[in-house]
């Protein structure tokens, strides 16, 4: 089961940003988002099982049964068109969900992602996080940044964001690119920053293998979370700026490969 955060309800909205968040994350770090979107869109946070509101559901290990749940968490939702956006994890969720939505009809109107290799780009671990003892998990993941700040203080809280992320992880490690899978109609546009050592900058071209609709790169400057925080508003800026060449007008709604923006500077 997965659960749906609708923090700012539209009754009849012309378009659903639907939202994945990253490894031991959870909707709370993408609430800004609201206060960005045009007033006629809805934003949609879904929490993977684990946490928010499907926090009584024990956390799922298998990229597959996580693509299941969360296809037919967006389908409840689908009638207006969706956009789909997914961070880290959050990205090859976004991207096989999609991918599983227009094998059944539905097509959602664009697909962004950021902070994750290219599935065809080898992740190169010694050793897959997800097998570290805890200590050692967490001071990895501290390199990164988006570790809760109460993580040392509160330690109920650290074994379950703990248990939270190995599970994340896992799910991720479990990802297999099907060989044959069809690319995308859907236009994908691919968000990097220049110094993150998870999804380094050679692995945002390959991308473009995922779609044959529109594709274009925006690169930021910062680390893996480079977004969250005071750069927030920035980076929602740029997304929304991406989604509505989508939405409006015939420059938008055309296929095409490109490398676009300059970098972000903070």
């Amino acid at each position: 089961m997965t659960a749906m955060v609708r923090p700012r309800a539209v009754p009849h909205p012309t378009l659903r940003l639907i939202v994945f968040h990253h490894a031991g994350g959870s909707s709370a770090a993408y609430m800004p988002l609201a206060r960005a979107l045009p007033g006629d869109w809805e934003l949609l946070l879904l929490d993977l099982p684990g946490r928010g509101g499907s926090r009584r559901v024990g956390p799922l290990t298998e990229m597959p049964s996580l693509v299941e749940a969360t296809t037919d968490a967006v389908l409840e939702w689908a009638g207006p068109p969706v956009a789909l956006f997914g961070h880290s994890l959050g990205a090859i969720v976004a991207l096989e969900t999609a991918r599983r939505l227009e094998a059944r009809g539905v097509m959602p109107l664009w697909v962004g992602v950021s902070g994750r290799p290219a599935p065809d780009c080898p992740v190169a671990e010694a050793r897959p996080l997800y097998e570290l003892p805890d200590r050692e998990l967490i001071g990895a993941l501290a390199r990164f940044g988006g570790i809760p700040a109460e993580l040392d203080e509160l330690p109920e809280f650290r074994d379950r964001f703990v248990r939270l992320v190995r599970a994340d992880l896992q799910a991720l490690d479990s990802y297999v690119p099907a060989p044959w899978r069809s690319p995308l109609n859907a236009p994908l546009t691919v968000f990097g920053a220049v110094d993150d050592e998870l999804a380094p900058a050679d692995t945002v071209e390959p991308w473009s293998r995922e779609t044959a609709g529109g594709f274009r790169t925006r690169m930021f400057t910062g680390g893996h979370f480079h977004f969250l925080g005071r750069s927030f508003p920035g980076f929602a800026k740029v997304l929304v700026d991406e989604v509505s060449r989508r939405t409006v007008g015939p420059e938008g709604s055309g296929p095409g490969r490109e490398r676009s923006g300059p970098l972000y500077i903070r």
